[in-house]
């Protein structure tokens, strides 16, 4: 009888302290769970107030925080739901728990840090009045920074020595750069390009050594994507721009126009009045820059034609104005020309015979 009172003491003790777990297990979900709530509730509100501010930081912020502070609380309250059961069954997990709170909270500090470099650049990148290339390359080198910086810390908290890992770099840092000689040729090279600036991503560049011309697409830390004018992609590894001249048409300040004509010998007294109408009509084009180099000169006698050019720049870069504009001025100089009655000559020869010399062999 003793034994069995005993045994049901026994198994009351565990009933109780099974209830005491499930209680506490109960209690962590149901605080968990009441936190989620609260903060989706403060998420929403929050969010409509950002919307309305015109200040774009305030976005970028709240667009870092409010995921990686979700997962946050329901990593904490996880992380302790489970210290209660293990402890409460001795599981062999408790030991390794605070170790892996740790490095997940670390996790998701990066994790945070990253969105607001990726927020920041993709807003900052939407404004024409930044420089694409800057704000795309501070974003890579600022994540770049923040992965190496998460790593060492999560190895630092896992017990390993980050100087030790630093020596290690260190010592094999010349074997690794050896054997990627090209590939860090290709990162300062795309380094140089970021802090030279000799075009951005959205220029037209070309170059002269090479068979490269088209509208710059993205800058790569190894390769600089090129898209041709028939729409083929151009692949260019970055040190080859540390080593070629490369022309940027995109920052030209004007467009040349330059051309040539050439009137009949018959028109050689109307030559001058049609040079000065042809400047004057230069010098008041609405689209005709005239703070430039404005010439307009009788040039060469040729063999069928008296040659004068024209010599300017438009006030615009765009390609497509830039041939509508040179167009006008082209028909402008047709009608100059015919109102003057003259015409623009065509390759022509004159024969002359000697008119004695052909009566004497008529006569033989």
């Amino acid at each position: 009888m003793i034994g069995q009172a005993e045994l049901y003491l026994q198994q009351l003790l565990i009933a109780l302290n099974i209830g005491n777990w499930v209680g506490n297990f109960a209690m962590v979900l149901a605080i968990t769970l009441l936190l989620q709530l609260m903060w989706r509730a403060f998420t929403k509100k929050t969010h409509r107030i950002i919307e309305r501010t015109v200040n774009q930081w305030d976005d970028i912020v709240w667009f870092a925080v409010w995921r990686p502070v979700n997962w946050l609380i329901v990593l904490m309250g996880g992380s302790m739901a489970l210290r209660v059961v293990a402890a409460s069954e001795d599981l062999l997990i408790s030991n390794y728990l605070p170790l892996i709170q740790k490095i997940s909270i670390l996790l998701l500090v990066g994790w945070a840090f990253l969105r607001l470099v990726s927020k920041a650049e993709s807003t900052f990148v939407a404004h024409d009045d930044k420089d694409t290339t800057t704000v795309t390359a501070m974003a890579k080198l600022a994540k770049l920074s923040l992965v190496v910086v998460v790593i060492l810390s999560v190895v630092q908290t896992l017990g390993v020595s980050v100087s030790g890992v630093l020596a290690f770099g260190g010592m094999g840092g010349l074997v690794v750069g050896m054997a990627a000689k090209d590939l860090l040729s290709n990162l300062f090279g795309a380094l140089m390009v970021y802090m030279d600036k000799p075009f951005k991503v959205g220029d037209w560049i070309r170059s002269p050594d090479k068979s490269i011309e088209g509208t710059v697409e993205d800058i790569g830390w190894r390769v600089t994507r090129i898209r041709t004018f028939d729409k083929r992609p151009i692949y260019v590894p970055n040190s080859l721009f540390t080593q070629i001249v490369v022309e940027n048409p995109s920052r030209m300040s004007n467009r040349r126009i330059k051309e040539n004509f050439g009137l009949r010998y018959s028109d050689i007294h109307q030559i001058n009045k049609i040079i000065n109408e042809v400047r004057e009509m230069l010098s008041n084009h609405p689209e005709i820059d005239t703070r430039q180099t404005l010439i307009v000169n009788f040039d060469l006698f040729n063999n069928s034609s008296l040659d004068f050019f024209i010599y300017t720049f438009t006030k615009t870069t765009n390609w497509v104005k830039y041939h509508n504009i040179k167009q006008d001025v082209l028909l402008k100089v047709a009608e100059i020309v015919a109102k003057n009655n003259a015409e623009f000559a065509f390759p022509t020869r004159q024969l002359h015979f000697d008119a004695t010399a052909l009566q004497g062999r008529s006569d033989s």
